[in-house]
């Protein structure tokens, strides 16, 4: 069982991470007994590359490249190990209004070419594999909803689903950014009360990540529509 996680998030160890390491524990240890487990955690600001570069060769009939993306850089190798993994958990931090630049292009590049210009909405990806995506925001679960984030991530997500399969998601709200918000120009927020927050809702945010990972696992032994 070969499970990636993809942090879209310049952050290493911070809120996006930190859940997506969690949802990987959840989904080994949902593993049967006995069964190989392999899981990766991808930081893509790690990786040097673009979004998608309207080449279409994915798209050329009889062509080398016919639903692949193959463009040379950092982010090829990543595509081809992903086209053989069994679940596919995506986690990125919301920037103004939206998943970060980095998760975007990504996104680009990997559905791109599995996605067929016919009338039947096809996907030339090798398995529907099951997958998530994390959200980490620093406004208030109110505040999102009123803004319609999840509106906002519905047109990506169904790509997702059309491709691949809908994404199981998970929000996580009025995260805390720094460590010392005294140091910062951020008088629109209360430091303490971040902290606060952060110590008794961020655990149980990750022990739902954990739950999401485990949860991906057992979809892996239904049947796929």
């Amino acid at each position: 069982m070969n499970v990636i996680a993809i942090n879209g998030s310049p952050r290493k160890h911070a809120n996006t991470a930190t859940l997506l390491e969690h949802a990987l524990n959840g989904a080994a240890a949902a593993i049967p007994d006995g069964q190989a487990v392999e899981t990766r955690l991808i930081h893509l600001y790690e990786l040097r590359y673009t979004g998608c570069r309207s080449c279409f060769t994915c798209k050329r009939l009889g062509g080398p490249g016919y639903g692949r993306c193959t463009v040379q850089d950092d982010l090829y190798p990543l595509l081809e190990d992903i086209a053989s993994a069994d679940v596919l958990i995506l986690g990125s931090p919301v920037y103004l209004g939206s998943i970060s630049g980095q998760m975007r292009s990504f996104l680009e590049r990997l559905l791109f070419p599995w996605l067929v210009y016919d009338t039947a909405g096809s996907s030339l990806a090798p398995r529907r594999m099951p997958t998530a995506f994390l959200y980490t925001m620093n406004i208030t679960e109110p505040q999102m909803k009123a803004r319609g984030y999840a509106q906002a991530f519905a047109p990506m997500e169904a790509y997702i689903g059309r491709i691949l399969t809908p994404p199981q998601t998970l929000f996580v709200t009025d995260t805390c950014q720094f460590d010392d918000y005294s140091a910062y120009m951020c008088t629109c927020f209360d430091g303490a009360a971040k902290r606060a927050r952060h110590e008794e809702q961020f655990p149980k945010d990750c022990q739902a990540a954990w739950k999401l990972g485990a949860a991906l696992i057992r979809q892996t032994r239904q049947p796929v529509a």
